[in-house]
């Protein structure tokens, strides 16, 4: 099977169209115009049912997301509940109580940390609300800042698919084509990746210092008092392939922001809600963000949904200023949507689901390393929770990666759906640059089993090894 062209997530190599390739008999302008994916006709738990009689398990939930797996029934039964009492009402005139629901079992699982939800309907969504929630923080403020309109955000970082969420995006290959569309306003610096960013004979502790002083000097650099906020994913995943921080590198950043008054955003929409470990990614770094954004998780598939959990101060300054959020979307708050994720949410708590994903992570993180971790051709598996990542590089030694034209990472994707391995694998590139660097992700539902766990870093190791025993460059 040759690799297709489309790589990652919203990232397209373009591939020519030949006299071969016949243009697909489809409606829908799918990733690539000259590939129609393979049609799902069913899925239950952990598999999709293909139209050509394949049963694929799902190892990464589609891109994290399917955290309860597919069908859940009581998932299922709340949708069905909320259709029979109102499926769609303008919040600009109505509240629900799906929604209510929803925004008060979220606070609720911050501890007190956080203020208020607002939901939206995706992590792109996400993105430009927290954007525009700051910005008007600091207008409605006392003082009022007006001089604060920028954002520094982080390389090969990933943050959305909008024209705004991609400005703060640091992915070189998914930025070019639309780059002379993009704001100037958001400035970057380095991404906190241990396997390729700390250098020979430094120190955790002097690694954390360094990128420390980076952020410093980006905000003298861009003028401090025009900067609105710190964006940053406290575990990298498609972009990076599921890279977490150093102990001590978000209170770092913190400090920073707190010197020189900016806010603090984590976008959470693929490590948070539970996938890492923890509800929250960010209760495993000692800091609490001024505005997270959540999706994947939240709602485990089952409807479109993310949203931004709002802190204290930044509620408190709306409070004392105009009293409204000046952002609002026709699907904002939809009643199905939060029904389904407060149905997914209430399970993962009563079930006791985020300790599933402590354990069954430590098992999928020790099976990788024992299978691949002397593989020639893998540089780095690194990950949280069920959250799991593994580089790719031509030379261990020289950590050198392969040429973006080899498609290793989309070649192992399509290895596993052949017949004899049936796994799906989330395949990523730019993990090096932006442009270079080949990685995968396995992100298994919350409910997994031990048995599941071994079978899935069992097929995955069976994969790669075949992949590579074949690979001619």
């Amino acid at each position: 099977m040759t690799p297709s062209a489309i790589l990652d997530d919203g990232d397209v190599v373009y591939e020519p169209k030949t006299d071969d390739q016949p243009s697909p008999k489809s409606a829908i302008l799918h990733r690539h115009i000259h590939h129609n994916p393979i049609t799902v006709v069913g899925a239950s738990g952990n598999y999709l049912e293909l139209s050509n009689g394949q049963k694929i398990l799902d190892a990464t939930g589609g891109a994290a997301v399917s955290c309860l797996g597919h069908g859940h029934p009581r998932v299922r039964e709340a949708i069905i509940q909320q259709m029979n009492n109102v499926s769609y009402c303008h919040s600009l005139f109505f509240g629900t109580l799906a929604g209510e629901g929803l925004g008060e079992e979220l606070v609720n699982s911050t501890g007190g940390q956080m203020s208020k939800a607002f939901i939206v309907s995706s992590g792109s969504e996400a993105m430009e609300a927290s954007m525009k929630l700051a910005r008007q923080f600091f207008l409605e403020s006392t003082p009022a800042q007006p001089r604060r309109t920028k954002f520094i955000a982080r390389k090969e970082s990933y943050h959305g698919t909008t024209l705004g969420s991609l400005a703060m995006s640091g992915h070189l290959v998914r930025r070019a084509p639309f780059e002379p569309m993009l704001s100037d306003g958001v400035s970057r610096v380095s991404a906190c990746n241990a396997y390729r960013g700390v250098r020979e004979g430094e120190k955790i502790e002097q690694y954390v210092a360094r990128l420390a002083q980076e952020l410093d000097d980006e905000f003298v650099r861009v003028e401090a008092d025009t900067v609105c906020a710190f964006v940053a994913e406290p575990v990298v995943g498609a972009a990076l392939g599921c890279v977490p921080s150093v102990p001590g590198y978000f209170r770092a950043m913190k400090d920073i922001c707190d010197k020189y008054g900016a806010l603090l955003i984590f976008d959470e929409v693929m490590s948070g809600m539970g996938r890492t470990g923890t509800l929250h990614a960010w209760e495993q770094e000692g800091v609490v963000p001024d505005i997270q954004t959540i999706g994947k998780g939240l709602g485990g598939g089952y409807a479109p949904v993310a949203g931004l959990l709002i802190g204290h101060k930044v509620v408190r300054a709306l409070e004392g200023g105009s009293g409204a959020f000046a952002h609002g979307q026709t699907y904002q708050g939809h009643p199905i949507a939060c029904a389904a994720a407060l149905e997914v949410q209430r399970i993962i708590r009563e079930q006791n689901l985020v300790e599933n994903v402590r354990r069954m992570g430590g098992i999928l993180s020790s099976q990788l390393k024992r299978g691949l971790g002397e593989h020639p051709h893998v540089g780095d598996i690194r990950g949280r929770g069920l959250f799991w990542g593994i580089e790719f590089v031509r030379d261990k030694a020289t950590k050198e990666p392969f040429d973006p034209k080899d498609l290793v990472a989309m070649g192992i994707h399509e290895k596993g759906l052949q017949p004899e391995y049936n796994l799906s694998i989330y395949p990523g590139t730019g993990s090096v640059d932006g442009r270079t660097g080949d990685h995968v992700l396995l992100a298994p539902a919350y409910n997994t089993t031990e048995s599941d766990i071994k079978l899935i870093a069992d097929i995955t190791v069976k994969v790669i090894e075949d992949f590579f025993a074949e690979f001619h460059a």
